[in-house]
């Protein structure tokens, strides 16, 4: 075993060393205090009641006509310190979107919040990882779905069991 040990030390995985297990739950738990994932916000949203956050749509009016979650609210980066006042009662979370992964935005809507006095978190995947989970969403022509994709979502069970 050690000698195992030794010969992947050098590996790029381990050549930095893991976090001490405080370390890594302080860092952990701070990521789940500023991100919500796609099927939690689904959830919520599905339950009976109040889901206890806003859900803020953070792209341009093009895209939210494209499609968006129903139930957001649209309210672009751009606009955020003249409009989210009106809109928004500091006294709620807010849990912001933008396209996917690949953009931004949403990190740039919740710090805007957050310099505004909200709690805020980013909902990670965007508008692409609600679509491809398989959770409905409206356009201009209605409510639309499409089927889960099978390597973003569980097809045959309610949930990823994470």
């Amino acid at each position: 075993m050690t000698s195992q040990h030794t010969a992947t030390a050098g590996h790029p995985v381990l050549r930095v060393p893991p976090a001490s297990p405080e370390a890594a739950a302080a860092y952990f738990g701070a990521s789940l205090a500023f991100h919500a994932d796609v099927s939690d916000v689904a959830a919520a949203f599905a339950a009976e009641g109040d889901p206890g956050f806003v859900l803020l749509d953070s792209r341009s009016t093009q895209s939210w006509n494209q499609g968006h979650i129903p139930g957001a609210v649209h309210l672009p980066t751009a606009l955020i310190a003249g409009q989210a006042r009106n809109l928004l009662d500091p006294a709620v979370p807010v849990v912001t979107y933008c396209w996917g992964p690949g953009c931004n935005g949403a990190t740039r809507a919740a710090l805007a919040l957050a310099r505004l006095g909200y709690q805020v978190k980013e909902m990670l995947g965007g508008f692409e990882y609600w679509v491809r989970e398989g959770f409905e969403y409206e356009t201009g022509e209605g409510h639309e779905r499409r089927d889960a994709d099978p390597l973003t979502a569980p097809v045959d069970a309610e949930d990823c069991g994470c």
